[in-house]
């Protein structure tokens, strides 16, 4: 019984996904584009969709949006599932730039042209790639630390990486070290993923002051993890820099009330906004730039 009765559920939800998903066929606007995002449990990303609605309205198209929850293959779901509705183009923000290489080849097949946002595909034909450059931008937190800290004879740094993989990653810490792998008072006592993820960040954070409290810098490839490290820093009595990476609201307060030091702040809204103005520009036959970068800047209590 109840067995038939979780199928029953199980039925009656996919029916209304696929209703929903009919609906947005179903409109009489041809013009249509697909947004797929890593996931909208992240307000970076939220403010990236904010972005594209508000141009994609503006500009006559219906904006389909779909969150892949950090999963590739629900990633790979949405972009099939968009093709389906006639989408003219799809601006993805890849779970992962490996895993999305798989999952651009179907867009490509389908003659389907594919902008990606923030991250890049490490493979597939890619249109257009909007992002702020990230290795700038994990240059700009090494010169940060290095110039609030001069006068320190030697700097104990915890670096919390985001996801394994994914392009943001490897950039922003390329960035950083870049600048303080020169430095020979620079010392890394920790360096570890917590995948973007400010419960993972709190969680690795209070790991790391476990085994040492000596931290004068911690730097988080984005603000949700800053944010669990300044929580867990805050509750162990730990006075350190924190710095970001992104400029989302809550960092950007924290930084206002003190707990927070800084954050790299992007603006994701502006990359949403111009992922629909390249899709509207490739759909009235337009060329378009390979890469476009989005501005970033130092946000700061000074």
């Amino acid at each position: 019984m109840k067995k038939k009765k979780r199928l029953l559920v199980s039925l009656i939800i996919s029916i209304f996904f696929i209703s929903s998903l009919a609906g947005c066929a179903r409109s009489d606007n041809p013009k249509k584009i697909g947004m797929v995002v890593s996931t909208l449990n992240n307000p970076f990303f939220i403010s990236m969709k904010d972005g594209a609605e508000k141009e994609a309205k503006k500009l006559g198209y219906d904006l389909i949006v779909l969150d892949s929850t950090n999963d590739p293959a629900k990633e790979r779901s949405n972009v099939e599932d968009l093709i389906q509705l006639g989408v003219t183009a799809i601006l993805i923000n890849p779970t992962d730039s490996d895993a999305v290489v798989k999952t651009v080849e179907v867009a490509n097949k389908a003659n389907v042209p594919v902008i990606t946002l923030d991250r890049q595909a490490n493979g597939g034909k890619v249109t257009s790639h909007i992002a702020s450059d990230n290795i700038v931008g994990g240059e700009m937190a090494g010169k940060y630390v290095l110039d609030k800290l001069k006068d320190k004879d030697s700097i104990n740094i915890v670096e919390l990486q985001g996801i394994p993989g994914a392009s943001a990653t490897r950039d922003r810490g390329q960035g950083f070290h870049n600048v303080l792998d020169k430095e020979n008072k620079a010392k890394f006592i920790s360096v570890q993923a917590a995948d973007f993820d400010r419960q993972k960040g709190l969680q690795v954070m209070e790991n790391i002051i476990q085994r040492d409290k000596n931290i004068q810098v911690v730097f988080a490839h984005n603000d949700e993890m800053a944010l669990g490290a300044t929580k867990a820093l805050k509750a162990a009595g730990v006075d350190a820099m924190v710095i970001g990476f992104d400029g989302n609201d809550d960092a950007k307060n924290a930084i206002d009330s003190g707990d927070m030091t800084a954050t790299i702040a992007q603006q994701p809204e502006e990359i949403g906004a111009l992922g629909v103005g390249l899709a509207n520009d490739i759909y009235n036959g337009k060329e378009v730039k390979e890469n476009i970068a989005a501005d970033l800047k130092v946000y700061d209590k000074n």
